[in-house]
């Protein structure tokens, strides 16, 4: 297992991870105004992957995803979209780990994903999100989430 040493750098740059926990709340505060999980029209439309094709698309389910992860449902958020799930989990370790370097100086492992774990992540989240989840037989029929725009 690969280790990233992350060393403290002076000056404004050290201060990143802060406006990365801002981008992180501002997208927080936007899913939890516009509750995606309703049938009532957000700002941002309905998917337009799924308006075009018919079918769920690689990034359909996301936002939804989201608002169950921050509601503590990782049931539901993993029904919503699972490779992205699993990738911001891993994400959000890595702020974590960021941040404690960042605050303490102290450093967390983390797991550097070689080429191949990169490239097997990648293969999984085109397929599940574009092939598998649009199955209708069990047990992928789980995966295939409702359209919420009435299409």
């Amino acid at each position: 297992m690969k280790t990233i040493t992350i060393e403290r750098i002076d000056g404004w740059v050290r201060s990143t991870p802060l406006a990365v926990w801002g981008l992180l709340a501002a997208a927080s505060v936007w899913v939890l105004r516009f509750n995606p999980t309703d049938r009532i029209a957000d700002p941002t439309g309905p998917c337009l992957w799924h308006a075009l094709t018919g079918i769920n698309g690689p990034t359909c389910g996301g936002t939804r995803m989201f608002y169950y992860l921050i509601h503590g449902n990782l049931l539901r958020a993993a029904q919503m979209h699972l490779p992205a799930l699993i990738g911001i989990l891993y994400g959000g370790y890595v702020l974590v780990a960021w941040t404690g370097s960042w605050l303490f100086g102290k450093q967390l492992p983390v797991w550097k994903p070689g080429r191949w774990a990169v490239i097997g992540y990648i293969a999984f989240f085109l397929i599940w999100s574009v092939a598998l989840r649009n199955l209708t037989i069990e047990p992928f029929a789980w995966f295939n989430i409702p359209n919420l725009d009435g299409v």
